[in-house]
């Protein structure tokens, strides 16, 4: 789809660049302008499918794109994307974005029908999900999820690099998709206490009850890293900060997630111990 590109030299900061990516063109037309109904929305790229919306990443059609990768900044804010296209698929879309150097924000725009690939869609990244149909409330929130991750990176005395890492890394406004019941619910990560590996899936202990999820535990683990989540044994991944004792049992050392009733205990691996011990112990930087 040919567009001419608007000149544009440089990044402006005053708001989101967003792309917005569906099939039908109902759909595309619906998204954007519930995108542009937002004061976060600067402006709205469109695209009809995901080969398209590959070329406009890449700065085929938009000078501004390319001076914001230039610049080490991802080509977009976000990319709203529609799952179920032709061709390339928004999973597939995903993916892509996923081994950009920057990759920016991504938001899923998803069916009942494709609730499977919702479930499955936390391993590529996805910041949120909208289920179709379309309203302009959930679509707000998701902007509001893009606008506060672009504003945690958007330090002015960060370089544009740096920036750029930061920005890739998850925030604790990611969200678990989980099926429960039929329907899907997001889970926000900040609500997880501890996960449980279930072998190829991972189970997530919130204070509210528990989710399955199929995504390993090595991957949560290497995901959540920088969130705060420590492996302490082959079964278990904690939220450090929620971590309340470290105290000798007749079997090793054990952890104690929360306090008063709703307290857990959890078993801690010899070859775990003393990096959770210097994980405790170990004195905060400056400026936390």
């Amino acid at each position: 789809m040919g567009k001419m590109p608007d000149t544009v030299s440089t990044h402006d900061n005053a708001g989101l660049l967003v792309l917005a990516v569906d099939d039908e063109a109902p759909g595309l037309s619906e998204i954007k302008f519930l995108l542009e109904s937002s004061p976060h929305i600067r402006r709205v790229l469109t695209a009809f499918d995901a080969a398209e919306a590959l070329r406009i990443l890449r700065g085929d059609y938009e000078q501004e794109v390319m001076a914001r990768t230039k610049a080490g900044l991802p080509p977009v804010d976000a990319v709203f994307a529609d799952i179920n296209m032709p061709g390339l698929s928004g999973m597939d879309l995903a993916r892509v974005l996923s081994a950009f150097r920057y990759p920016p924000a991504l938001v899923f725009v998803t069916g009942v029908e494709e609730r499977d690939a919702l479930v499955t869609a936390f391993d590529v990244g996805a910041l949120d999900f909208i289920n179709k149909p379309i309203n302009e409330e959930r679509v707000l929130k998701a902007i509001s999820r893009v606008a506060d991750r672009v504003g945690r990176t958007a330090a002015p005395t960060a370089a544009p690099a740096q920036s750029a890492q930061m920005a890739a890394e998850p925030t604790d406004d990611e969200v678990i998709p989980v099926e429960l019941g039929g329907t899907i619910k997001l889970v926000p990560r900040a609500s997880v206490r501890y996960v449980e590996a279930q072998g190829d899936y991972a189970r997530l202990h919130t204070q509210d009850g528990s989710h399955l999820v199929r995504i390993p535990l090595a991957q949560l683990e290497e995901r959540w890293a920088n969130a705060g989540f420590v492996r302490i044994h082959r079964s278990y991944l904690v939220a450090l900060p929620l971590v309340s004792e470290l105290r000798m049992t007749a079997n090793g050392y054990a952890v104690v997630i929360g306090t008063g009733e709703g307290a857990k205990e959890l078993p801690v691996s010899r070859r775990h111990t003393k990096e959770l011990k210097e994980r405790i112990v170990r004195p905060p930087k400056s400026g936390w």
